[in-house]
């Protein structure tokens, strides 16, 4: 008997939030791009196959850097120094807002576009749903989907108001009060557990 998971029915998506954000003063805020987070979460969402990933609303003034940070492993030199950096980054688009990234998905697949939000605290909230709900919604559902990770202190509640779900946080067996994963390492624990291999999950008699 194979061990291959059933292929996934959606296509998923994800987006990296530059705006709305909360900053450090509880303010509303447009965070800067950071380097590692653009080659990083773009070579964690080629090696699972994503179908993108959205830079969402970095600020105007360095769209011209991200253009030639993307440009520098895309072509030319840098193309043959790294390929794989280069194929990693082929998933990256970068657009103005959410909506934006939404529409784009809709025009590129034609379908419908559910809209996932990642936090790193507990909502009290009817759109809760876990890793492994993701991971059956992914293979049985007529839509796609976008997961949003956020920057900064994490996305607005604007941001959050306007979702389909939120997904669990990430939380250690024992808890304690320190809770500072980098949106690097976030969004690879989240993804791995969402469309990984998850052999652990399936052999254990877990019903979650």
């Amino acid at each position: 008997m194979s061990d291959a998971q059933p292929a996934l029915k959606s296509n998923l998506y994800i987006g990296l939030v530059h705006y709305p954000i909360i900053g450090k003063d509880s303010t509303i805020v447009r965070t800067s791009i950071t380097n590692l987070d653009v080659h990083d979460i773009a070579r964690t969402a080629r090696t699972y196959d994503l179908s993108g990933y959205f830079l969402i609303a970095p600020p105007k003034c360095q769209i011209e850097l991200l253009d030639k940070i993307i440009g520098h492993w895309s072509s030319g030199y840098g193309r043959e120094y790294n390929s794989d950096r280069s194929e990693a980054l082929k998933t990256v688009s970068v657009v103005e807002s959410i909506d934006e990234a939404v529409g784009s998905i809709k025009k590129s697949g034609g379908r419908n576009v559910d809209v996932v939000v990642t936090d790193a605290k507990m909502h009290q909230d009817s759109r809760n749903i876990s890793c492994v709900s993701f991971q059956n919604m992914l293979k049985l559902s007529e839509s796609d989907f976008l997961l949003l990770f956020g920057t900064g202190w994490g996305l607005a509640n604007a941001a959050i108001a306007r979702a389909d779900y939120i997904l669990e946080p990430i939380r250690p067996l024992t808890l304690h009060e320190y809770n500072h994963l980098s949106v690097r390492a976030a969004a690879a624990i989240i993804i791995d557990r969402i469309v990984g291999e998850n052999k652990f999950l399936k052999n254990s008699n877990s019903k979650v």
